[in-house]
């Protein structure tokens, strides 16, 4: 039988889960308490949050859309929760990451991937730009050529 405290560290959890724009798993094994803090301290000057979790409290937590996560709940786990902007998140940790190679992210949620994904197609739109002018300029030169040459 769960006992009172587990209970409201799950209901803790779903409730710090609900409405998140990241979700990010890391192990935490290898880094001090120092560093922990220092991590805590960066995330924080982002909105975002590192909270170290029991993984069968976390497994019960997760919702329906994180459940894919399960199968890494294995060993000391810490998630990085955010509700504000996943890149700055994203930012942050790889900041952290250069200098304390003991951090292993083992998972992240989609919405940084698409964070991440939307100035990449930004990208590729501006390369495509100058050909797809060419061609409309090369088409409405065409047209223009079509109705000003006289018919026989």
């Amino acid at each position: 039988m769960p006992t009172q405290e587990k209970i409201e560290s799950v209901e803790d959890l779903k409730r710090r889960l609900s409405g998140v724009k990241t979700v990010l798993l890391a192990e935490y094994r290898g880094l001090t308490v120092q560093q922990l803090s220092d991590l805590r301290r960066q995330l924080r000057s982002v909105s975002a949050e590192y909270k170290v979790v029991k993984n069968r409290l976390a497994k019960l937590a997760l919702s329906k859309d994180l459940a894919g996560v399960h199968k890494l709940l294995k060993g000391p786990t810490g998630m990085v929760i955010s509700k504000e902007d996943p890149v700055a998140v994203a930012k942050a940790l790889h900041t952290f990451a250069r200098t304390n190679q003991a951090l292993v992210i083992k998972a992240l949620r989609a919405q940084i991937v698409g964070a991440i994904q939307g100035p990449l197609a930004q990208l590729v739109g501006l390369l495509q730009a100058p050909q797809r002018e060419l061609v409309y300029v090369l088409a409405q030169r065409g047209k223009n050529a079509e109705e000003t040459s006289p018919t026989t």
